[in-house]
């Protein structure tokens, strides 16, 4: 399952951003969202602890 619910967007005209939720199978990730790549099935540049220490709720797996 995947969804995406808005919750706030910028009202001042000087930008697009917005803010929101992305519902998926494993769980639910608050966007905007620092995303790490891991490609070969892993991190390159972060150890498993870093990836802990910095709350990564969601790594985009290239394998």
């Amino acid at each position: 399952m995947l969804d995406f619910t808005l919750l706030k967007t910028d009202t001042s005209g000087l930008t697009n951003a917005r803010r929101g939720t992305l519902t998926l199978n494993h769980g639910v990730v608050q966007t905007p969202i620092f995303m790490p790549v891991g490609t070969y099935g892993s991190v390159k540049a972060m150890s498993p602890l870093e990836l802990k220490e910095i709350d990564a709720q969601i790594i985009l797996g290239n394998t």
